[in-house]
């Protein structure tokens, strides 16, 4: 791990400051991904600047019927609250699908939403990798590809996104809060917020230079029954080969977003309509653009057996 200067934001708005004001800065909160990357020299920070002390850890409820989430509420605190079991049961299953117990106690909300692919030649430092390294080339291309993502890549990248908490956030629609240096804040819906690869891989989210997440806001509660399922290698702190995350209503009808099979959370709202017609009729519309490599094309007819058995369960 290379050297680096550390100081304790006093607000928000401080800590924006603060990260702006240093090159190649970074926040630290739980740092359950970021200190494994320093420890790789994948991230080298010069300048860290630690946010825990900003009381961003609280859960409450809002006007319109939802919940603002502090952006260092612990993945395990809000898997455990009471109201996000009860209206948003999909994210305390996704959150409890995910990591170790250990690993959740420190990981943070805001943490969560910018961990960074999994992929194993961005973690080979000895491999290019035009997110690591940009224009180096994609190793994964023509290497072994099992694990990554059959939609969404580009010729630049195909690194999956590896969480499990967003995906539940994608399909409840949530909104992330940010502050900046200036002390403006904005809302990013989470369908914005994670990037595509295009040309530029190593652009992972909609955030701007300084700029420090918040909370993530949850509207009110859609109904229905909440599912989330998790295909992998092995049954426990494993990453996803494909996961569902599911809402279904009473008639079928429901809202449905995958992991583990792109570089983002995936949802096409549109093909959520041919949910009461079954798994196939959803998935040839949700992977219509699918471009699996040779070792990964089975994740696309997975997907499909994944939801079926969600919506089979749905059924009774």
């Amino acid at each position: 791990m290379r050297a680096f200067s550390y100081e304790r934001a006093s607000s928000p708005q401080a800590a924006a400051q603060a990260a702006m004001a240093r090159d190649n800065a970074k926040f630290i909160a739980g740092g359950t991904n970021l200190l494994d990357l320093m420890k790789l020299e994948i991230e080298t920070p010069t300048h860290l600047v630690d946010v825990n002390g900003l009381g961003l850890d609280t859960i409450e409820e809002t006007d319109a019927g939802g919940l603002r989430i502090g952006a260092l509420v612990s993945n395990t605190a809000l898997a455990a609250d009471e109201r996000v079991r009860r209206d948003y049961g999909v994210l305390t299953r996704a959150i409890v699908a995910g990591a170790s117990g250990q690993l959740r106690n420190k990981a943070t909300t805001g943490g969560n939403l910018l961990q960074r692919t999994r992929c194993p030649y961005f973690y080979d430092t000895n491999m290019p990798c035009n997110k690591r390294a940009p224009g180096t080339g994609c190793s994964a291309i023509e290497g072994f590809s099992r694990s990554l993502a059959a939609i969404g890549g580009s010729d630049f990248c195909i690194a999956t996104y590896p969480g499990d908490m967003a995906v539940a956030m994608r399909v409840l629609d949530a909104e992330i809060e940010t502050v900046d240096p200036d002390g403006e804040t904005r809302t990013i819906p989470i369908a914005d917020f994670h990037k595509l690869p295009g040309e530029t891989p190593e652009v992972e989210n909609e955030l701007r230079p300084g700029e420090l997440i918040t909370a993530v806001t949850l509207p009110a509660s859609v109904g229905g029954r909440h599912f989330y399922h998790k295909v992998r290698d092995r049954s426990s702190y494993a990453f996803a080969l494909v996961s569902v995350a599911a809402i279904v209503n009473e008639d079928g009808t429901g809202r449905v977003a995958l992991g583990g099979i792109a570089p983002k959370p995936w949802r096409d709202e549109t093909a959520e309509a041919e949910m009461p017609n079954g798994a196939s009729a959803v998935m040839r519309r949700l992977l219509a653009d699918a471009k699996p490599t040779e070792e990964n094309q089975f994740k696309v007819p997975l997907a499909e057996r994944t939801l079926a058995a969600v919506l089979s369960e749905a059924k009774g």
